[in-house]
C-alpha cells in the first residue's frame, strides 16, 4: 500500500482555486453553512447559564413540585392526571381518589367507571382512568405494589412517558434522571435561548447539556414556578422580571 506522501508525490499538483469560479463558490457555500451551523449550537457561557440558575434560585428557593401528594404513587397517578390539566385541578379530585383507592391494590381492583367518576374533570378521562389502573395493576403484579426507582421500569409503566418518570425519579426520590420538560420549561427554555427544539425530548437533550447535573431537579422545578408566576406563554412580564438584562426573547428585547 502506497503511503501519504508517496500518492502525493504521484499525483499531479492541484490548480488553486480562482476567485469567482464555480468551485470557490462551493468552498465558501460549505465553509458558511460550517460556520453557522457551529454558531447555532447554544453556548453555556454566550446564554449566561449560570446566571439565570442562579437568579430562579435567588427567586424560588423553596421552589417545589405543586402536586399534593404523601407518597411515590401518589405522585405517579398526580402526574399522570396532570397531562393536559392543571395542578390545581388535579389536586381537587385526588383526595377523593386517594380516600377511595388508597393503595396499588384498591386502585387495580377499582371499576372503569368508578374512577372515571372521580377524574372526569381532568380531561381525557377514560383514558387517564384506564392508565392509572393499569399502571397500578403493573405495580402489583411485577413490583410488589411499590413504585420503582429506575428510568426503564418506569417508563414501562402505562400512562407514563418521560417527562412523567423525571418527575416521580427527581420529586420521590432525589435522583437527577434527566430534566422535566413541561409547557413551561419548553417555552422559558426557548425564550432564554437555551433550545431551538420544540420536541421535548430533544430540549431536555440541549438543557441536560447546558446544566448541571446536581441542579437537573430544582433549576426544572424553579424554571416551572417562574413560567407560572412571571413569564406567562401570552403576555409575559417582561418588564418585571430580573432574568430581562440576559434574556435574548423578542419579548424582553423590546422594551425600553
Amino acid at each position: 500500500m502506497a503511503t501519504p506522501s508517496s500518492q502525493t508525490d504521484s499525483q499531479p499538483a492541484r490548480k488553486p482555486v480562482q476567485t469567482g469560479s464555480k468551485s470557490a463558490k462551493s468552498a465558501d457555500s460549505a465553509a458558511k453553512t460550517t460556520k453557522t451551523a457551529k454558531s447555532r449550537a447554544p453556548r453555556k457561557e454566550a446564554l449566561h447559564v449560570d446566571v439565570i440558575l442562579d437568579e430562579l434560585d435567588r427567586l424560588y428557593p423553596d421552589a417545589h413540585c405543586e402536586l399534593h401528594y404523601r407518597s411515590p404513587f401518589e405522585l405517579l397517578i398526580a402526574v399522570i392526571l396532570s397531562a393536559q390539566c392543571t395542578d390545581d385541578r388535579v389536586n381537587l379530585i385526588t383526595p377523593m381518589l386517594f380516600d377511595r383507592f388508597p393503595t396499588p391494590k384498591a386502585l387495580a381492583d377499582s371499576s372503569q367507571e368508578e374512577v372515571e367518576q372521580i377524574i372526569f374533570s381532568t380531561g381525557f378521562y377514560r383514558n387517564k382512568a384506564k392508565n392509572i389502573r393499569a399502571a397500578a395493576k403493573k405495580l402489583c403484579e411485577k413490583f410488589g405494589g411499590q413504585v420503582p426507582q429506575t428510568m426503564p421500569d418506569l417508563l414501562s409503566l402505562p400512562g407514563v412517558a418521560r417527562k412523567t418518570a423525571n418527575v416521580v425519579m427527581g420529586t420521590a426520590f432525589g435522583i437527577p434522571s434527566g430534566v422535566v420538560v413541561d409547557t413551561h420549561i419548553g417555552r422559558l427554555s426557548q425564550r432564554l435561548g437555551m433550545t431551538r427544539e420544540e420536541d421535548p425530548e430533544k430540549i431536555e437533550r440541549d438543557l441536560q447539556a447546558l446544566w448541571p447535573k446536581e441542579r437537573w431537579i430544582m433549576s426544572a422545578h424553579r424554571l416551572i414556578w417562574h413560567g407560572r408566576r412571571v413569564c406567562f406563554a401570552r403576555k409575559p412580564s417582561c418588564a418585571t422580571c430580573t432574568l430581562r438584562p440576559v434574556c435574548p426573547s423578542e419579548e424582553a428585547k423590546a422594551l425600553p
